[in-house]
């Protein structure tokens, strides 16, 4: 990780409240530039807002951004001067932002140790970490998990699915099929499901395409572990074209015994979404089979015990053009007094990157556990899950990876990704068309053409 520079600023926020931070920014105005613009969560924002504005006097112009907009608009308002204060931005940007000079690192480092580094998911952290200290400040997040059914795991006397040794172990266990599928994996090649499933599955083993400087060959020994594990998790499943909604259908059935998915399923897990009901009982409002159900985020192949989590971040990034004492003074409010706030927006794909301060540690962890899920009946996710599992979704966001974070080339790596030439060479393994050692071989072949 990178050094943390002196603060300079810092001492200003550290010294003062947000209620003082009035005297200094007066009654400005910051433009936010938000992805979240769907009526309900923009609606959330500007309540936030409002409530920022009322103790310190700071306007907030709340402005909606699509999301698959947002590159070409910060580039066009970067070359015109004419950047917002704060956006919230994806991972992808935070790095390649900072490079060209849209984002001001120092600004968020400040925050960063105004509100303490320690009291921020490491992992969340690693990925903006750049020269300067950190290139945006991350607000919230999601890892991809394996859904399990718990209770099958119990009775049958299965450690649970934390590794592909575990995993493998549960399918001999429990795959029966057609009453029982001991997995549901991911097989439709044109579908970014099958992108991201993949990436979980070769990050678990420490494989990765690229390196600091681009592309990497794939590792033979430890990518053939990886393409036999995914081969053995195809063959515990049904035929067909899989994706999310097979998979979800027939956990939701009873008929799988794990999966791998967004934690965008928990609330429909517990029956509060009718357009997706559990049909394992005949009530599909019903929350058995949250009941019965864990999750792993943090899942180890065998040449990386230590093992990591797939994540998706989100950031608050001050921009080159900002006030930049209003909006770090916004921005600070955001993920302190009003963090509940934020992460309400959408809770079960906001996991609190900061899990508490400096009073309480796990203070917004808590916090988060018990606002509301759902979307036709709602219900806080402490009172359907588990402590322990609460602890294991937000626990995913120390080991949080992706291709290409650590390295400086999110960028080369995302667009391997979306070339899909993995998922092909995968499937076309799993089907016979080569061999392991083969599939590797042009795997780096093709991967090395990528730019």
């Amino acid at each position: 990780m990178a050094m943390m520079k002196p603060a300079g600023r810092t001492a200003l926020l550290a010294a003062a409240s947000v209620l003082a931070l009035t005297t200094v920014a007066g009654a400005d105005t910051i433009r936010f530039w938000t992805t979240e613009e769907q009526p309900e969560r923009l609606a959330r924002q500007e309540a936030m807002a409002a409530d920022f504005t009322a103790e310190t006097g700071i306007e907030v112009e709340v402005i909606p951004v699509t999301e698959s907009d947002l590159g070409t608009r910060a580039t066009a308002a970067f070359a015109a001067g004419d950047l917002p204060d704060v956006i919230y931005h994806t991972l992808q940007y935070a790095l390649p932002w900072y490079e060209a000079g849209i984002l001001d690192a120092e600004a968020a480092t400040e925050v960063i140790e105004s509100l303490g580094v320690d009291t921020f998911a490491s992992g969340a952290m690693e990925m903006a970490a750049v020269e300067e200290g950190y290139a945006s400040v991350p607000v919230d997040g999601w890892t991809q998990m394996i859904v399990y059914r718990a209770d099958l795991f119990e009775e049958n006397g299965l450690e649970p699915p934390t590794s592909y040794e575990n995993v493998l172990a549960a399918i001999e266990a429990l795959h029966n099929p057609p009453e029982m599928f001991g997995f549901v994996a991911a097989t439709k090649v044109d579908e970014n499901f099958m992108s991201q499933v993949l990436e979980h599955v070769f990050l678990a083993n420490g494989v990765s395409p690229v390196d600091d400087n681009g592309f990497a060959p794939l590792d033979e020994a430890a990518t053939i572990e990886v393409l036999e594990f995914y081969r053995a998790i195809v063959e515990a499943s049904p035929e067909g074209e899989l994706f999310w909604q097979q998979s979800r259908e027939l956990y939701f059935a009873g008929r799988a015994a794990m999966i791998i998915w967004s934690p965008f399923i928990l609330d429909e897990l517990a029956g509060l979404r009718d357009s997706a009901p559990p049909t394992i009982t005949d009530d599909p409002t019903s929350s058995e089979l949250a009941s019965r159900t864990g999750i792993v985020t943090n899942f180890a192949g065998p040449s990386n015990p230590d093992g990591a989590a797939w994540a998706d971040i989100r950031y608050f990034g001050v921009t080159a053009d900002a006030d930049t004492e209003a909006a770090q003074a916004f921005i600070e409010y955001s993920m302190s007094d009003g963090y509940t706030a934020t992460l309400a927006i959408a809770p079960e794909g906001k996991f609190p990157v900061r899990q508490g301060d400096g009073e309480n540690a796990t203070a917004f962890t808590e916090a988060w556990s018990q606002l509301d899920v759902g979307i036709d009946r709602r219900a806080p996710l402490g009172d359907l899950y588990a402590a322990e599992m609460i602890d294991e979704i937000v626990g995913g966001l120390d080991v949080a990876q992706r291709w290409g974070v650590a390295e400086g080339q999110l960028a080369l790596a995302s667009n391997m990704i979306n070339s899909q030439v993995i998922n092909r060479l995968v499937r076309e393994y799993i089907d016979g068309v080569r061999s392991a050692e083969e599939t590797v071989a042009l795997m780096n072949e093709e991967l090395s053409g990528i730019e």
